[in-house]
């Protein structure tokens, strides 16, 4: 059975979601998918319902236009056929939970895919995912999972609360979290590291403006080492479009002190890193709703920058 997603936010994370499922319908690759299967689900075994955005535009636009609009810039080489999903306006007070749940569209999942920065917005969504009778996915830095009453409700009523914060397919997390892991391995010691982010999305220039969470949520993907590590604000531009430039450096010290250097340069789009990890979260979500299991399934963990228990 289809999993029933609802969408929260129309960007180009929501984007690059829409425009993957279209091309793995269309071509049947597996190029970029990590798990094909999930508990007998696989990456096309999702259904959009349901879409929520802000903007003028997009609300009362069939799904498959509003993703495609500015400033939206993630393409892929797909045409989108109407979805037949026509976008709602979202919520913009707390007050409007009990409206957002009616409008939820008997969604099994919903994928909180907004902008950061509006904690008490975020859980307002949670809260109306939660009287829907839905699994809740928090991919953004704002602390929804890491709320212990919500948690606890959450997990009461036996459906997954899955967050904070998704770590990309390939990004700056994952790729500084394992060599950092892999110098403790090798038992050479770390002297300092440090990272810069450059992007060019409408949800990076959010970033750069409520920036604070989303740099706590990366120090807590950077664990025990986040002494020696600092991570630099993120910095928007536009001409870089839907792609992120990640710059890495690592110092360190191997046998007798001699001296260890590295220096990195990544480039990724990153609404696709994105959309490579929410597939998997929607099934994971929908997988433990349907085993009954609620609260936080532990198997999303490496998922997550900041899963319940770290810092806030």
């Amino acid at each position: 059975m289809k999993i029933k997603l609802a969408t929260i936010g129309v960007g180009n994370n929501t984007s690059a979601l829409v425009q993957g499922l279209a091309l793995y319908r269309a071509t049947g690759s597996a190029v970029g998918i990590r798990r094909p299967e999930i508990a007998g689900l696989g990456v096309t075994d999702v259904e959009i319902v349901a879409a929520f955005a802000m903007s003028e535009a997009k609300v009362g636009a069939d799904l498959s236009e509003a993703v495609l609009m500015p400033p939206n810039n993630f393409r892929l080489d797909v045409a989108l056929e109407p979805s037949g999903v026509t976008v709602t306006r979202g919520l913009s007070t707390v007050d409007e939970v009990d409206r957002i749940a009616a409008a939820l569209g008997g969604a099994e999942v919903v994928l909180y895919s907004a902008p950061s920065g509006r904690p008490e917005i975020a859980r307002a969504y949670a809260e109306a995912a939660l009287r829907a009778g839905a699994a809740f996915v928090n991919t953004t830095a704002d602390a929804v999972a890491r709320d212990p009453e919500l948690l606890r409700r959450f997990t009461e009523a036996g459906l997954p609360l899955l967050g904070d914060d998704l770590t990309s397919q390939f990004g700056a997390s994952a790729v500084h979290a394992t060599l950092l892991r892999l110098l403790e391995e090798r038992g050479v010691t770390l002297t300092s590291s440090y990272q810069v982010n450059l992007g060019g999305t409408e949800d990076f220039r959010n970033l750069v403006e409520h920036g604070e969470s989303k740099k706590k949520s990366k120090m807590n993907a950077l664990g025990a080492n986040a002494g020696k590590v600092a991570v630099a604000p993120l910095g928007y531009m536009p001409h870089l479009g839907s792609r992120k430039i990640l710059h890495l450096n690592i110092e360190a010290q191997g046998w007798g002190g001699a001296e260890i250097a590295m220096d990195l340069k990544l480039k990724v789009h990153d609404p696709a890193g994105a959309a490579g990890v929410n597939i998997d979260l929607v099934r994971l979500a929908a997988a433990a709703k349907r085993e009954g299991r609620g609260g936080y399934p532990g198997e999303v963990a490496d998922l997550m920058k900041s899963p319940p228990g770290t810092a806030i």
